[in-house]
């Protein structure tokens, strides 16, 4: 049900009301502050400290001795040159002028008499340039080691096939022309043949020139005007015919 209000002048208002406290909800809090907060301490405590750090003081027998830090030489033998009085081990004793030589023992000098060693041949080098740099000679390219080949002086077997491909291919472009040359081969026209089309020509030209000589002076109209151009232009092929059959004596016509 909806709540009555009642107007201000209301009886009903005459009568004290009892004040309701109202309760706030609990406030918020993460789930994940008790996280943070002991990773924020853990942070803090690192850094709390004062004065330098603390660490483990040396004793005072381990003092820095002199010359400590320097590389050491490998250690002394018992029966070094350093150390004579300490070797435990005794040389034999000279013998005497009257003790007999020991027979059958090779000294040194004599293994190195006894065997012929041979010295080591420099190996022959090519200098390059002014300052000294070299290379082997047998990788310069001056030692003539190729013409030891089995197969030296001899046309490799690819450019061989290759000029055989070409032959091939140059005998079938001469055949193809050959057969063209053939479809359309030309006639030569004989002398009297020449002179029957030169005086046919002269006819031609003759007759164009008549009735180029019978036109009007007056070309008014357009039709006049062209005629009169065709006939020039006809007239001036004619003459390059003409001229072409007088200068030469051989003529090939297509068929």
């Amino acid at each position: 049900m909806s709540e009555v209000v009642h107007p201000p002048e209301s009886v009903y208002n005459l009568i004290p009301k009892e004040e309701v406290d109202k309760q706030k909800p609990p406030r918020y809090t993460s789930k994940f502050r008790p996280t943070v907060v002991l990773e924020q301490k853990l942070s803090k405590d690192a850094m709390r400290t004062m004065g330098p750090a603390k660490v483990e003081v040396p004793s005072p027998d381990k003092y820095l001795k002199k010359h400590s830090k320097e590389a050491k030489l490998l250690e002394q033998t018992q029966c070094s040159k350093g150390v004579r009085n300490i070797c435990t081990v005794k040389k034999p004793a000279v013998p005497a002028r009257t003790d007999n030589p020991p027979m059958g023992i090779h000294t040194k000098r004599d293994f190195i008499k006894t065997t012929t060693v041979v010295p080591m041949k420099p190996q022959p080098t090519c200098v390059d340039t002014n300052k000294g740099t070299k290379q082997r000679l047998e990788n310069s390219g001056l030692v003539p080691k190729y013409i030891k080949k089995k197969d030296y002086g001899e046309v490799p077997e690819y450019l061989l096939e290759r000029y055989e491909e070409e032959q091939r291919a140059q005998e079938q472009y001469d055949n193809f022309v050959k057969e063209q040359k053939e479809q359309g081969a030309m006639k030569h026209l004989s002398d009297e043949e020449r002179r029957a089309v030169l005086e046919g020509l002269k006819k031609n030209w003759d007759k164009l020139h008549h009735e180029y000589q019978g036109l009007s002076l007056v070309t008014d109209i357009p039709s006049k005007k062209a005629h009169k151009e065709w006939l020039e232009v006809a007239m001036k092929q004619l003459e390059n015919d003409i001229n072409l059959f007088e200068r030469f004596k051989t003529i090939y016509v297509p068929n």
